[in-house]
């Protein structure tokens, strides 16, 4: 097996130290097995058909038309890209809900207290209203108990106006 390609450090201005890179191994010769092949990064495994093919880099999903999802593996044997989407879009969901509730708690608690003024705005009214109520209620009764001294139902000392009792 020989070394690939030549590679050029810089040491100082005008001088080049060089070193001869690797091999890279392509994947469709390389292994017939999901771990053999899976040993190099840049290796996709097909469960349908069993084969070994380069990750398509350009995308970041492997297309359908080259291997499905449920049957596509990188990285590990035992972990699907269909799972992996799934998995990732749970664990994203359930992180930008805990942030979100997280912002709303907070701005909840430094906001001013609305309701609590509200209420106290509403006791104030509901006081107000009762002592009008219990003011008009005792002028009726002044009125009321005016007009009964007026015609001797309510006996009355100082009133010039008197029922006359036969002793």
């Amino acid at each position: 097996m020989g070394y690939g390609l030549k590679s050029c450090i810089l040491v100082s201005q005008g001088n080049c130290f060089t070193t001869l890179s690797p091999p890279t191994k392509s994947c469709e010769n390389s292994a017939t097995t999901c771990d053999k092949c899976l040993e190099n990064v840049s290796c996709l495994w097909c469960q349908t058909n069993g084969t070994c093919m380069d990750y398509p880099v350009r995308r970041v999903l492997p297309p359908a038309s080259l291997c499905p999802l449920s049957q596509a593996r990188w990285g590990v044997c035992w972990v699907n890209f269909e799972a992996l989407i799934i998995a990732m879009a749970v664990v994203g969901g359930t992180i930008l809900l805990s942030i979100t509730v997280c912002c709303c708690c907070c701005c909840c608690r430094n906001r001013p207290a609305g309701p609590d003024r509200d209420e106290e705005r509403f006791a104030r009214r509901r006081e107000e209203v009762k002592q009008r109520s219990d003011d008009r209620k005792a002028e009726r009764r002044a009125r009321h108990d005016d007009i009964r001294k007026k015609y001797g139902l309510i006996p009355d000392s100082d009133h010039p106006y008197s029922k006359f009792e036969n002793e």
